[in-house]
């Protein structure tokens, strides 16, 4: 499965997103990059917010210790967003409006926790670089690098993330990727479920029915309290979307993966926007908040939709 093709920023000639690789070698490598990048922004008055693990995040500061960084170096934490990526571009969108707005040039350093994933979420975070170009692509200009430690990441990653940045940080040169395609993004296919699980088919005034099989399952599996109440919410907005805009009526599907609990909803209709639930609705739009909020309240959210095989929304929990 793929989703629609974008035109990448690396085809203009001057791009407002810099998108840019950096393949570095353990910890030294990074950090020879990575200095070298906030040293020339400081150089051009610029500033940098920085959100990568605590253990670069620490190494980075001993680093930069002495250089007049000020109130231009801002570390962000990543952390409060939790492990979906999904919530990832309203976060870098809110912190590059806050700095626009103070009148600055913008850079940014953002590695993801690739290490520290499970399957499923890598290939989300894979689709969230993919995103970053067409998210930002006509955004206030910026420049963002993009750490992969080649000695750590799985060689798959590696090559799926030279596909998507138009731009490379080499052998301490910025160039063109010679490497980027702005080809369709091609999903991992879903993980098979473990087990048969319960199913429920639902459709038009049942959304009662998806309540309680949730709640039954969830609680079955040791949910219960803010948790299972957030889950509640977030599977009401994904099959009330399925009476509304897919087709009238869905399928539901449960089960538990190890600490994980997995709600599956099937449907024939089919979402066409890429970014749909990954872009913070405004205060005068009157529909679109659904997945918006289903983000906001699971730990993963997975979205699969085609014309031809409708759509698959899978959400997953963490037990404990």
């Amino acid at each position: 499965m793929t989703a629609p093709r974008t035109t990448g920023p690396g085809d203009a000639a001057s791009p407002a997103f810099r998108h840019e690789l950096y393949a570095y070698k353990g910890d030294s490598g990074f950090l020879q990059g990575a200095v070298s990048f906030v040293r020339d922004a400081l150089a051009a008055d610029e500033t940098v917010l920085i959100a990568v693990g605590d253990d670069k995040r620490r190494m980075l500061r001993d680093a930069l210790d002495g250089d007049s960084a000020g109130r231009q170096v801002s570390f962000v934490d990543t952390g409060a967003l939790g492990r979906n990526p999904g919530r990832l571009i309203p976060a870098w969108h809110d912190w590059i409006a806050k700095s626009v707005g103070k009148g600055l040039p913008v850079r940014g350093i953002s590695e993801s926790p690739w290490d520290a994933a499970t399957p499923a979420e890598r290939g989300e975070l894979r689709y969230h670089e993919w995103l970053l170009n067409l998210t930002f692509a006509t955004s206030p200009a910026w420049w963002l690098l993009c750490p992969y430690d080649i000695t750590t990441v799985e060689t798959a990653v590696l090559d799926s993330a030279r596909l998507c940045h138009p731009f490379q940080l080499s052998d301490g040169s910025h160039s063109r990727n010679p490497d980027f395609s702005d080809e369709p993004f091609r999903f991992d296919d879903l993980a098979p479920a473990c087990g048969p699980g319960p199913s429920l088919a639902y459709g038009a005034g049942e959304l009662a029915k998806v309540r309680a099989a949730v709640t039954e399952c969830a609680t079955r599996c040791g949910l219960a309290g803010a948790r299972l109440q957030e889950l509640l919410v977030a599977a009401t907005e994904v099959a009330a979307n399925t009476v509304r805009h897919g087709g009238g009526s869905g399928t539901l599907r449960m089960w538990a993966d190890g600490s994980l609990l997995v709600c599956e909803f099937h449907d024939t209709g089919h979402i066409g926007d890429p970014l749909v639930g990954r872009s913070r609705p405004s205060p005068a739009q009157t529909g679109g908040r659904g997945l918006w909020l289903v983000h906001q309240l699971c730990d993963l959210v997975q979205i699969r939709s085609t014309p031809e095989h409708g759509t698959t929304v899978r959400l997953t929990t963490a037990l404990y």
